[in-house]
């Protein structure tokens, strides 16, 4: 999600060009069996219009520093405008167009840290994406030693990143020392033929200590391993959870006339596995 550096646009926007020459998935990989059973997870059950549960989250609160690093333009909230249960089992995470706060657009980032933090494992979530010029949804994962060593030392999963403006594209990264900002190092998954806001969706990694497979569904479209990345591999520790709506930034750019509000992230469900 934090990419820190106007050349990532670029990066992604060239990539997305030759999507569908990247979007090959290695079809003579066999992955070993691996057995998971449940550790965690958030259901999101609860009635219609209540707040997320306290016991697994928490929130960002604000626009951070130079917009969360990235130039975003929305402020964060804990109201239940914007993150929110439907009563149906789901957690609505909704970017609002609206004065708040001495900004123009409102929205939600929560997080497990504090809460709740996995190393290795599956983490997956089963959710709906919202698109447009400028909307930019995020399920990602910080080393818990971000509050002592900072980013990017303390290492960044993205798991599934949005553009707005590509809503049959999605990108998973890795961000870490020497390797963060326009040198992280991501692949893209996308349709030919759908878009991810037509639909739910699981968006998974699978993680162990020389490995991070990355799944959209069923279909395993890259894995990430310490010879993949120019600096040290710092996914050996506990990490956290976050899910978001940015609006804005250096990796979307700005919300046009075509961009409707309220946009919305359908989560139906958080989960976390370990092997057995």
């Amino acid at each position: 999600m934090k990419h820190n550096h106007p050349i990532f646009y670029i990066f992604t926007f060239i990539i997305a060009i030759i999507l569908f020459e990247n979007c090959s998935v290695d079809t003579t990989q066999e992955l070993p069996a691996r057995n998971y059973t449940l550790v965690w997870s958030d259901e999101f059950d609860g009635s219609q219009g209540s707040s997320i549960s306290s016991s697994n989250w928490t929130f960002d609160i604000g626009n951070g520093v130079n917009g969360w690093g990235n130039g975003e333009y929305q402020f964060y909230t804990d109201r239940t405008d914007n993150v929110a249960l439907d009563g149906s089992s789901n957690l609505i995470i909704t970017a609002r167009r609206e004065t708040y706060a001495g900004h123009n657009f409102t929205s939600a980032r929560i997080k497990t840290e504090g809460k709740f933090t996995t190393k290795f494992g599956r983490i997956e979530a089963r959710m709906k994406l919202p698109v447009g010029p400028g909307i930019w949804p995020a399920f990602w994962m910080l080393g818990e030693s971000i509050s002592s060593e900072g980013w990017p030392l303390c290492g960044e999963i993205d798991i599934m990143e949005l553009r707005g403006q590509e809503p049959n594209v999605i990108n998973g990264t890795v961000h870490g020392p020497g390797y963060s900002g326009g040198n992280a190092v991501t692949k893209i998954f996308g349709f030919t033929d759908d878009r991810f806001d037509n639909d739910y969706h699981i968006f998974a990694i699978e993680w162990g200590e020389d490995y991070i497979d990355y799944f959209v569904d069923n279909t395993l479209y890259q894995r990430i391993t310490p010879d993949d990345v120019s600096g040290d591999w710092v996914f050996d520790q506990p990490f956290f959870i976050i899910l978001n709506i940015a609006v804005g930034g250096n990796y979307v750019g700005f919300p046009t006339e075509k961009t409707p509000f309220p946009q919305q992230m359908i989560v139906d469900y958080v989960r976390v596995y370990k092997e057995i």
